[in-house]
């Protein structure tokens, strides 16, 4: 009888602890420790650092030369909004001190963009280093044009993520870069019917680009926004119009279609993405009930195995968004589908406790490296990704980064 009684007791035991290591706490714990970890080792002790996107995977000595020194503004700004949202401003603000840097000094330009990367590491007070290597074969020093260039929806993250900063910390330095930003977008990007894509290309002299993506005007919609919250500047509220109406016209029926060709005509309605289906209605709470139907669209169309493809052809599962996904369920009154799919990230955590990109080896996008050209030659690879990561995190907190508020 005794033993029974004892054998009961373990397993209570055993299953109340299996369910503390899977509750929200220690979720939120898994995910937000390994981007802070991630800041610390790779600032040195510096108050200003970007931090390199990816780590080389299991089957990998190392990272290719175009990776290897390469912090992408977007992968940083998410982890900024990640730390806030864990609690961390020490490290957040680490980052963010280095976004506020790039907005004020740069190699080239004055304008007051920032570039889509920048160099891993410490961030002195001259203009931070973009990332490059040296091309033996060539004998030059060798950059990515498209890292060079300034992306629209790159250059509103960074807003988004200094927002955030300021609102954590009440520093005014923050939104004063965080409005610099836009107003870069307003003076540079906006076509009158949408944003445009940026620009692309080596230094000084940068090819416009001419298309309009739909997640960049949910990203600038997002920032201005939360700016004429802040401002009760017109011009804020005139460039979140803009963009919501680039978002109306870009929904079709049930989904949103990816953008325009650069003739301002629709994309093919067969080139799909996932994060174009959950970022408009996301970051914007009054938009229609029927923009809403692009969740199911994707898990009617994008759905694969455990989570959720970037594309249509559905060769993989696409770590950062199926976390995109989970925060999408939270929103929508769903939380046992959003705890769901963040439970199976599990499977794709590394050693260092990032997240990789990929579960697969390797997974298509449809798009290509090059914004000025058309091949799809841009994949995602299974490698620790600081960006799949960092939105495990903010699924994990409830935490809407265009908003800067956490799910209700």
């Amino acid at each position: 009888m005794k033993r029974s009684v004892v054998t009961i007791f373990c397993i209570a035991t055993m299953t109340s602890s299996l369910a503390a290591s899977n509750g929200p706490d220690s979720r939120r714990a898994r995910y937000c420790a390994p981007v802070a970890d991630t800041v610390t080792s790779q600032a040195a002790g510096a108050k200003a650092a970007f931090v390199r996107s990816y780590e080389h995977g299991q089957d990998e000595g190392s990272l290719p030369a175009g990776l290897a020194s390469t912090a992408f503004v977007y992968d940083n700004a998410l982890a900024v909004i990640a730390l806030v949202a864990c609690g961390n401003v020490s490290s957040a603000t680490t980052i963010g001190n280095a976004l506020s840097l790039a907005v004020r000094k740069d190699r080239t330009f004055t304008d007051g963009r920032v570039r889509n990367a920048y160099r891993p590491g410490p961030v002195g007070q001259g203009a931070p280093a973009l990332p490059g290597w040296w091309d033996a074969k060539q004998n030059i020093w060798a950059e990515d044009p498209a890292q060079d260039g300034s992306s629209t929806g790159n250059v509103a993250w960074a807003a988004l993520a200094l927002l955030t900063l300021h609102q954590a910390t009440k520093q005014e330095s923050f939104l004063a870069d965080a409005e610099r930003l836009i107003d870069w977008v307003i003076a540079n990007v906006s076509s009158g019917n949408g944003f445009r894509g940026g620009f692309h290309g080596y230094d000084p002299q940068q090819v416009k680009l001419l298309w309009i993506s739909t997640e960049h005007n949910v990203d600038v919609y997002a920032a201005a926004t939360w700016l004429f919250r802040l401002t009760s500047e017109q011009k804020y509220a005139d460039a979140a119009s803009q963009a919501r109406r680039f978002l109306e016209r870009a929904f079709d029926g049930d989904h949103f279609l990816l953008g325009t060709k650069p003739d301002g005509s629709l994309n093919d309605g067969g080139m799909l993405a996932l994060d174009v289906q959950l970022w408009p209605w996301m970051a914007i709470p009054d938009a229609p009930a029927q923009w809403r139907s692009a969740l199911k669209f994707a898990a009617t169309h994008l759905a694969v195995e455990g989570g959720f493809d970037f594309n249509g052809d559905r060769d993989g599962l696409w770590v950062e968004g199926t976390a995109q996904a989970s925060l999408a369920y939270r929103i929508a009154g769903d939380p046992g589908r959003s705890a769901q799919l963040l439970t199976t990230l599990e499977a794709d955590r590394t050693p260092s406790g990032l997240l990789n990109a990929t579960r697969a080896a390797r997974v298509s996008t449809g798009l290509s490296i090059d914004p000025t050209k058309t091949e799809a030659d841009f994949f995602y690879f299974r490698r620790p990704h600081l960006g799949a990561t960092a939105w495990a995190a903010l699924a994990a907190t409830a935490w809407n980064p265009f908003t800067g508020r956490k799910v209700d």
